[in-house]
């Protein structure tokens, strides 16, 4: 390990006890996370025949929830300037497996589309934050494998949150189901709490609204950064899209799947677990530029193969939709943090206020064109959305790099 100055401990490296700690932690806080936020997904189609709303208002559940994180996150990346990253952190974490505990309890529709919505603003505070305290905290050179693990943690926990649900609403019903889930989360905030290292790189500083602002904007100027964050906004929108509504085609016939088989085919998740940890040290290695295009080309021969009727296929193809999307996503977030050269929590606010946004927006609009053009209308529109982050990805390949930006 280097010094990085007489004052400070070195940054962590790969290989080092402390370093494994810190990834260990995070994991855990990801998994938290993402199993509260898509435990939803694959009930969408339950919550249809119980409150008897149609395809695109069910996915309100979720895409409240997203788009609220996603407005939320431009705030919470800031609060951790003044109050410290782990402190947001960890009060992310505690407060959203409470609601969602109470969210299990909740008499009707609209009841529960609020808590939902608090749900959404409470977990900004895990992810923009923890890109900042990563790049802040990891050397760079060991980056993109703690980037690469943190996603890794968030697709377990995001396909642990959608098995679950799925298979305890067969068994009992989705509020049990949901209700595990938040216990689950109680434990995970626990875990990151006794294990998530405090920060040593990091110096708060007050709360200055007009500075943040210029933080914005200057970020929002620079070309790279442009296009990684159009880029969140297109691969998220597309990915959240394909699952929202892949539920709904497979429990009709001639599929009519149980709860329990739509909730195993998130098992895929795994799949992104490897790419973004694989995918995100193989970027490192030569460079995410001639990396981060051809992990779409993979999305989107996943997405021609869910177009045709045998089951197999299908599954084979979610499986590299799966696969492209959390390698493109490890490789884009690492380089927001690389190209952003001040205020970096400011800029991985705004990736992720993208991602999130685009998630809810898009996914919201998939239930359109499930309802006028089926599957092919779903399949379409994500062909479009990944076909301009294609474009987008070759233009990136053109941009001469920043002076902390080795990609």
């Amino acid at each position: 390990m280097h010094q990085d100055t007489p004052e400070r401990p070195s940054r962590l490296v790969r290989g080092t006890p402390a370093f494994w700690r810190l990834n260990l932690a995070l994991f855990a806080a990801g998994f938290s996370t993402f199993a509260i936020l898509y435990c939803v997904q694959p009930l969408l189609p339950e919550f249809s025949r119980e409150f008897q709303v149609s395809a695109a208002i069910s996915s309100l559940s979720l895409s409240l929830s997203t788009g609220l994180l996603a407005v939320a996150m431009l705030v919470a990346g800031s609060l951790s300037e003044v109050w410290g990253r782990k402190p947001v952190m960890v009060a992310s974490l505690l407060s959203s497996a409470l609601l969602t505990i109470l969210s299990a309890l909740a008499p009707d529709w609209t009841s529960l589309l609020v808590a939902r919505m608090l749900i959404g603003i409470t977990l900004s505070g895990l992810p923009a934050v923890a890109m900042a305290y990563v790049s802040e905290e990891v050397d760079p050179a060991s980056i993109g494998l703690a980037m690469g693990l943190f996603i890794g943690g968030n697709a377990v926990g995001g396909m642990a949150g959608r098995v679950i649900s799925g298979a305890l609403t067969d068994l009992g019903s989705w509020r049990l189901a949901i209700g595990l889930i938040g216990a689950v989360g109680l434990a995970s905030a626990l875990s990151a709490w006794r294990g998530l290292p405090p920060s040593v790189h990091f110096s708060p500083r007050p709360a200055r609204p007009a500075e943040l602002l210029r933080s914005f904007g200057k970020h929002l100027k620079e070309p790279g950064l442009r296009a990684l964050f159009a880029q969140a906004f297109l691969l998220m929108g597309g990915f959240v899209t394909l699952y929202n509504y892949l539920g709904y085609r497979l429990t009709e016939p001639p599929y009519s799947l149980s709860q329990t088989a739509i909730g195993a085919i998130f098992t895929a998740y795994l799949i992104g677990t490897l790419s973004s940890a694989w995918i995100g040290e193989l970027a490192g290695r030569l460079g995410r530029r001639r990396v981060l295009w051809s992990m779409i080309v993979v999305m989107l021969i996943g997405v021609v193969l869910t177009l045709f009727q045998n089951l197999a296929l299908i599954l084979a193809g979610i499986v590299a939709v799966t696969f492209g999307f959390f390698g493109g996503h490890s490789i884009a977030s690492s380089w927001v943090g690389s190209r952003a050269l001040t205020a970096k929590a400011q800029a991985s606010a705004l990736y992720l206020f993208c991602y999130y946004l685009g998630s809810s927006a898009i996914g919201t609009l998939g239930g359109v064109f499930w309802t006028k053009g089926g599957w092919p209308g779903v399949a379409g529109l994500v062909t479009g959305l990944l076909l301009a982050a294609l474009a987008l990805a070759i233009r990136l390949t053109a941009l001469p790099p920043r002076r902390a930006d080795r990609a």
